[in-house]
């Protein structure tokens, strides 16, 4: 994710510094400062001297199955580290790449709103959540998006996981799964983070990420199969054969959690300015052709 907004930043003509845990060979363009370790950073002060505008993307993943205590330690206290900095050093905007997790559970019932009360199911929801409260206390000007599963070159955890799905050369029986789930794409998050850094507007506010137009996993893999130049090959199977199916190989959680919906609504976002530049499917087709 990081790497992405990176490029586009860059790409926008913004310089930028990028804080690292150690010497790290950058692309051209881009400046170093070593920072060490989120939990206990050194050089702060000097790697923020100067600086206009924080974009904030580390932390630890879900997916990875980190106790609390870590999760809090990296997601939520090195976060405050960081915005105290961020608000001793001048910064006129500290934007915190937060997750939909703070929001919301791995399912909904209904269209999930910023106006919902937050209500994190898991630790690393609710660690993100506390980010979001403690930067908030910190005194910096933010902005905080609370984005949905992110695909694009270089995805990792989940959504790596349906595009290598895809990318098998064999039927799939996901035509039944009528569950819609909100995604986006990292170009258009990366747009929604050039935008806060432009819009003084969006100072202060949280914002829900997700293209506007949900997909089920049927038409996700399509998309990601068309990127491939192929057909979807994909097949209906009664919901409860596959379920058995997916606890035979020992991905019960993984199908049963495709099988559910989690739509967001991205209208506020919207009406702060953001545009995506594709529709949800064509951007997953760009993903699965290896673009941008």
């Amino acid at each position: 994710m990081g790497s992405g907004i990176v490029a586009a930043l860059i790409a926008a003509g913004r310089p930028v510094r990028a804080a690292t845990r150690g010497p790290a060979d950058l692309p051209a363009g881009i400046e170093g400062a070593v920072i060490g370790d989120l939990r206990t950073p050194t050089n702060l002060s000097e790697a923020l001297h100067g600086v206009d505008a924080v974009v904030h993307t580390a932390g630890l993943a879900h997916e990875r199955n980190h106790d609390e205590a870590a999760l809090r330690a990296v997601n939520a206290e090195a976060t405050a580290k960081l915005a105290r900095a961020a608000k001793a050093a001048g910064v006129r905007v500290f934007v915190l790449l937060s997750s939909i997790r703070a929001q919301t559970g791995a399912s909904a019932d209904h269209t999930v709103t910023e106006a919902d009360p937050a209500a994190p199911t898991d630790a690393y929801g609710r660690s993100k959540l506390e980010a979001e409260e403690l930067l908030a206390g910190s005194g910096a000007p933010f902005v905080v998006f609370r984005p949905v599963l992110i695909h694009g070159p270089g995805m990792r955890f989940n959504m790596a996981a349906l595009a290598e799905l895809a990318a098998r050369r064999i039927p799939l029986p996901l035509a039944g799964f009528g569950a819609q789930r909100s995604i986006v794409a990292r170009r258009h998050l990366a747009d929604a983070v050039l935008l806060a850094l432009a819009n003084p507007a969006m100072t202060g506010e949280t914002y829900i990420i997700a293209d506007p137009e949900p997909l089920t996993v049927g038409h996700m893999i399509a998309a990601l199969r068309k990127g491939h130049g192929r057909r979807p090959g994909l097949f209906p199977l009664p919901g409860q054969a596959v379920a058995a199916a997916a606890r035979l190989a020992g991905r019960a959680e993984e199908v049963e959690r495709l099988r559910q919906p989690l739509v967001a609504d991205p209208g506020r976002l919207l009406a702060a300015g953001w545009k995506p530049r594709r529709s949800a499917f064509d951007a997953l087709v760009e993903t699965g052709a290896g673009r941008d």
